[in-house]
């Protein structure tokens, strides 16, 4: 559970605080001086510290640098009734990964403070590099006795000390953020921040304000001044995941950042110098985009200052069964099963499926086979009901994650049949106001749910027939809730529901 301390001499904020984060099911503990707040860090180190700038006897910021001889990795989101340039920059000089104006938003505060957990988290757990299983469960783990993954670990070895730009380049599930968080780790920033940034999960139109930051009134909506991920980032890394996605505006003013380690808020003018190294990651040929003319041949230079490939797990022979054990002893513990080994037969339906999904998918699957299982030992019947472990695997590799959608209103083989006059005048009569958007919806939820029937559910077919990415083509099923049945190919079989 996350825990979050709140500094305040005003006992109304403290209890507000204490009253919002209790519904959200977060500890809350609280102190009303400097000196108390600093003892509680050492005594109950927090996940995420909450602190007043002006407060009796010493002052927030001067508490701050305190704070950083105990914890220099403790996130520290400021809490002002002053909203001064001054306190701004003498906040984010010490390290601040944000501060607050009074009074309190509710929803501000508790999404900033999810945010700095998260970074809280990455920076913590330690990800080790072991070609052998752990009995450890306090760190995430990469595996792997391969010779493939024998050369990504000397790789991190290499190039975690050197200040230079890395690229990850992977299939989904292969443990790219792993990577990125163990050069982290173990280079000269490991004392700084680590904030991971997925490029296509975030809309285009929100996605430069939350890499630079806006001012107060840039845009509709920008009600205060916010602080982007380079500049809360300040002497640390900064990882861009799936910067294949990334919009053609925002690759030029991430390759000046490269350049010159300066950038402008949205809406500023004030140019705000910063220290991040980049870490980026695609699961995209970026050589392949540059020709098609969709990335910056001079910003794919720049990230790869160095270069590591992982391997699907289909090609690093040996380290599934070690990572099956990795899995079943970590999970068992976890969900309190007495699961001590897997059935041959079991074993060698894992081993004859093709893993599009690599390591992320065999973990999902080893989760659900321990809660299948009802003895010892995992056996077939305990593998979710997936066509390639029972027909002989191979062939599923183009029909990564087509599984994963949510519960739609519409599914793949109902598609609406209502033209487009007929839908603006059932709105007319609906009285609609947001008309435009409603219209928009109706057509890309057909055009999307005819192209995945007529590629039997292949994202990465419908993505290339679409003209757009896959991650865009995964967020648009997310948003527009679409379902999608679990097909795959089985080779000498063809398509089949499953």
């Amino acid at each position: 559970m996350t825990k979050v301390l709140a500094v305040d001499d005003d006992r109304t904020v403290l209890h507000l605080v204490q009253r919002w984060f209790e519904e959200a099911g977060i500890e809350v503990i609280t102190a009303a001086t400097a000196a108390e707040g600093l003892q509680r860090v050492r005594d109950d180190r927090p996940d995420v510290l909450l602190l007043d700038i002006m407060l009796p006897q010493l002052s927030g910021l001067e508490a701050c640098k305190a704070v950083r001889e105990v914890d220099s990795k403790l996130p520290v989101i400021f809490i002002t009734g002053h909203g001064s340039s001054e306190i701004a920059i003498e906040s984010m000089k010490l390290g601040a990964y944000d501060y607050l104006l009074k009074p309190l938003e509710k929803q501000q505060v508790l999404d900033q403070v999810t945010r700095a957990a998260e970074m809280r988290r990455l920076m913590r757990i330690p990800v080790a590099v072991t070609p052998e299983v752990s009995e450890s469960e306090d760190s995430d783990m990469m595996l792997g006795q391969s010779e493939a993954m024998q050369r990504v670990f000397k790789a991190i070895g290499r190039v975690a000390p050197q200040d230079v730009t890395v690229l990850i380049q992977g299939e989904s599930g292969t443990g790219k953020e792993l990577v990125a968080r163990a050069i982290y780790q173990h280079s000269k920033r490991g004392s700084g921040p680590f904030l991971a940034v997925n490029c296509a999960a975030i809309p285009e139109t929100l996605l430069e304000s939350e890499f630079f930051g806006h001012e107060k009134g840039s845009f509709t909506g920008a009600d205060s001044r916010r602080i982007g991920k380079f500049e809360q980032c300040h002497g640390g890394t900064i990882f861009l995941d799936e910067i294949g996605d990334m919009p053609a505006l925002l690759q030029s003013k991430i390759l000046r950042l490269l350049q010159e380690q300066k950038f402008e808020r949205v809406g500023g003018n004030q140019t705000i110098s910063t220290d991040v190294r980049i870490i980026a990651a695609t699961n995209r040929d970026l050589d392949e985009l540059v020709r098609e003319q969709k990335f910056r041949e001079d910003l794919l230079y720049r990230l790869k200052g160095f270069l590591i490939c992982l391997p699907p797990l289909r090609e690093r022979e040996g380290d599934l069964r070690l990572l099956v054990d990795h899995f079943l002893t970590r999970y068992s513990r976890k969900m309190d099963k007495k699961v001590i080994r897997i059935d041959p037969a079991a074993m060698r339906s894992l081993e004859n499926y093709d893993w599009p999904g690599n390591v992320r998918e065999l973990e999902s699957i080893i989760k659900q086979a321990l809660i299948n299982a009802t003895g010892t030992v995992i056996t077939s019947d305990c593998l979710p009901e997936v066509r390639c472990f029972k027909e002989g695997g191979g062939g599923c590799r183009d029909f990564v994650d087509v599984d994963v959608a949510p519960v739609s209103e519409v599914g793949v083989g109902q598609l609406p049949r209502q033209d487009l006059a007929n839908f603006i005048e059932s709105r007319f009569k609906a009285g609609s106001e947001d008309l435009h958007a409603e219209t928009l919806e109706m057509m890309e939820r057909y055009l999307l749910t005819r192209v995945l029937r007529e590629t039997g559910g292949n994202q990465s077919l419908a993505a290339k027939m679409l003209g757009i990415t896959r991650g865009s083509l995964r967020n648009k099923i997310r948003s527009l809730r679409l379902s999608i049945d679990h097909v795959v190919t089985v080779s000498g079989v063809g398509a089949a529901g499953g």
